[in-house]
């Protein structure tokens, strides 16, 4: 065997990012609030970004005695001249922050769909944009979006949030693409129904859009293509997240890491 890789041994590298500074959004809660933990878990220092004062002080207590630390950031990512600062010195970012509104579409509000878009993907690209230059400056970047079963998957009454994980899953690959010559990856993780409050507050949209109970929702709508009838822990999207920050994960860019339970297998 030729050449030789800092990857040997019998066991994998546990994740250490001490030194680190990642961004995560969306952190008060979820999948946002796990990730931000984990990082911290592994040394980083954690810009946790969200509109929630209330949850991102909770996650700060929360994180109190992991080897890093979380700094919270009250940030609407609307104002996206502030997000693009934001991401300024990121070695790590995590793009996880959405919105959700389940309508037909001669109902869905444009407002709220000019909003989908630009919280969950013209924020990304500002982000994306901001933490470039200091990636590109040391030789190494990792950005992480945390798109969904829908970005590779359509389902009816959600036409804002899979335009916009489909727009973002062709941003991921385009920053993979110019960011392989700085050491910068580019992935997506593609979770199916998640057990936060965004799916929570979902069921009562399905239950009215779909005209069933709602206590048929999950069963019968969120689980119907899912051949694991249960649904996803933010915590084990969490990790996925953190394998591809990781060193085994250094050669994985422009893709996407699905959770979804066996949906696309469909």
């Amino acid at each position: 065997m030729t050449g030789s890789s800092a990857l040997t041994g019998p066991h994998a590298p546990t994740l250490d990012l001490g030194g680190r500074t990642a961004l995560v959004t969306g952190a008060a809660g979820g999948i946002g609030r796990a990730c931000a933990l984990r990082l911290a878990a592994a040394g980083a220092k954690v810009r946790a970004v969200d509109r929630d004062a209330a949850g991102l002080e909770a996650l700060a207590e929360r994180a109190a005695g992991l080897a890093g630390s979380v700094e919270p950031r009250v940030l609407d990512l609307t104002d996206l001249d502030a997000a693009e600062h934001a991401a300024a010195g990121t070695d790590v970012l995590v793009n996880n922050a959405g919105i959700q509104l389940v309508r037909p579409i001669e109902e869905f509000p444009p407002e709220v769909f000019h909003t989908v878009l630009t919280v969950m993907l013209e924020a990304p690209f500002r982000l994306i944009r901001g933490a470039l230059p200091h990636m590109y400056g040391q030789g190494w970047g990792r950005i992480v979006n945390v798109s969904s079963v829908h970005g590779l998957r359509a389902s009816a009454y959600k036409a804002a949030y899979v335009a916009a994980k489909h727009g973002l899953e062709g941003l991921s690959k385009t920053a993979a693409l110019e960011g392989a010559p700085h050491g910068v990856t580019s992935n997506c993780v593609n979770p199916a129904y998640v057990r936060t409050p965004l799916v929570e507050r979902q069921i009562t949209d399905q239950s009215r859009a779909h005209g069933i109970p709602e206590e048929r929702v999950v069963s019968e709508v969120l689980l119907q293509d899912s051949a694991l009838k249960r649904l996803i822990e933010p915590e084990e999207v969490a990790e996925a997240v953190a394998y591809l920050c990781g060193p085994h994960a250094s050669f994985v860019t422009g893709t996407s890491l699905v959770l979804d339970g066996g949906w696309t297998a469909h």
